[in-house]
């Protein structure tokens, strides 16, 4: 089993990256999204779970997902958590079935700040990408996913997105194997790790 983790900042195309070798290793891969497990904040106010940073390492809990991360590692089935952006909670009653697989992809924006989790991964990839490029994906993202006009959009990015990338994000990337530059139009780097990984995966399976 390989666990690869793709970091990199909001909007930058790491789910164009994670589809296209998801799509090379067919059948072979499962995915973790860091999305997954943002702490439940069901307890708080809707008006103070509104005000979650949702782009600070402190939102995310990483205790659980390393738990299921070694659990799969182990060839166990875990049950992802499902969260919801719009109530800010962690679904009590629904959640879905991941069976190991040969590849276990871990993404996310603040993946590499966690070193246990960062020590589980076999292959580390940073995606990267041109600073207006994202802010222009992100706000068509917030817009249709998680209700927010194109004013609070970019409020949200200049107060949160921007400084927490800079802070947390941008830095991590030291701790990356590979930077794919241009975000996931750059198809060499793509096809490159695509062949790294299936040459790991015959180097295991002899």
């Amino acid at each position: 089993m390989l666990v690869i983790g793709i970091a990199g900042g909001s909007g930058s195309g790491k789910t164009t990256v994670v589809k296209a070798i998801t799509e090379h290793l067919s059948g072979r891969v499962v995915v973790i999204p860091q999305d997954s497990y943002y702490k439940d904040a069901s307890h708080l106010p809707l008006e103070e779970r509104q005000k979650i940073n949702f782009d600070h390492p402190d939102a995310i809990d990483w205790k659980y997902m390393c738990q299921q991360i070694r659990e799969l590692k182990q060839g166990r089935t875990i049950e992802q958590p499902i969260y919801s952006y719009i109530t800010c909670t962690r679904s009590k009653t629904d959640t879905i079935t991941v069976e190991p697989a040969d590849v276990i992809i871990i993404e996310g924006i603040l993946i590499f700040t966690c070193k246990e989790l960062r020590d589980q991964m076999n292959i580390k990839i940073f995606v990267d990408a041109d600073g207006d490029d994202r802010l222009m994906r992100i706000i068509v993202r917030d817009i249709a996913e998680r209700g927010r006009s194109i004013s609070t959009a970019i409020d949200h990015y200049t107060e949160t997105v921007k400084p927490m990338h800079l802070q947390f994000i941008e830095p991590s990337k030291r701790y990356a194997d590979v930077i794919v530059p241009q975000g996931g139009h750059n198809t060499v780097a793509i096809d490159m790790i695509t062949t790294r990984i299936e040459k790991e995966l015959e180097k295991r399976n002899k």
